[in-house]
């Protein structure tokens, strides 16, 4: 099974009451086509069909405050979670509960502390491309939803798990990989000597699946020398 992996994305999420008097915490855990900041030598960005099947299926999601356990807002199998994809991305709407954790949401939010909404996922397809500046690019095709959550202040989880999507598709080992995504242009040399290679430029073919890129190997260098001071 993949690793969680955690995104969000600068979007003040809105507080009402709704007709029954109950308070409702909507905003967008996701939006479509929409690149991320640089994610350590790679941008990100989510397809409008990723959710779909995690949708259709009706997996269990909760609506976490900052993603911690112990601040449960609401959860689709008790209704008091819902889900929409429209056009612009992956709305919620949570009923927040009478509970220390829901009444503080509900204060922050009408003061407008609440800036943020994040979701975390694992990856279940994606693709690796390049923007039309020629960084590299990952495209979420399609994701397991687990959670959703506004939270107070962002963070990316370590993004390993997209680092070893790349390490699979070039058939290269994690470190190599991340030893690349530390070097200028690490990733992109890489991504583009795999498509060359796809696309039979005069490359190469690999003797095995463990090739080293020479980026990959001067980094490794580096680092070895690093220790030894």
């Amino acid at each position: 099974m993949r690793d969680l992996e955690l995104r969000h994305i600068a979007q003040p999420v809105q507080y009402r009451k709704s007709d029954t008097g109950a308070d409702i915490l909507s905003g967008y855990a996701a939006v479509f086509n929409r690149m991320s900041q640089n994610l350590g030598g790679f941008v990100e960005q989510v397809d409008p069909a990723a959710f779909t099947k995690s949708l259709s299926d009706q997996l269990p999601v909760v609506a976490r405050f900052n993603h911690s356990d112990d601040l449960l807002l609401g959860t689709t199998e008790g209704s008091t979670l819902t889900l929409e994809v429209d056009g612009t991305g992956l709305r919620y709407d949570v009923t927040l509960p009478d509970t220390t954790a829901g009444r503080d949401v509900r204060v922050l939010a009408e003061r407008g502390d609440l800036r943020y909404s994040s979701f975390a996922f694992r990856t279940v397809a994606d693709d690796w491309s390049f923007t039309p500046e020629g960084f590299p690019l990952r495209t979420l095709l399609a994701v397991q939803l687990v959670d959703v959550a506004p939270v107070v202040n962002p963070a990316y989880r370590d993004t390993t798990t997209g680092l070893r999507s790349l390490a699979e598709k070039l058939h290269l080992g994690v470190e190599d990989v991340r030893a690349a995504a530390e070097l200028e242009n690490g990733l992109k040399a890489l991504l583009e000597k795999e498509d060359s290679r796809a696309h039979g430029d005069g490359v190469e073919e690999n003797s095995g699946q463990g090739e080293t890129h020479p980026l990959i190997s001067i980094q490794r260098r580096r680092l070895q020398l690093a220790a030894r001071l």
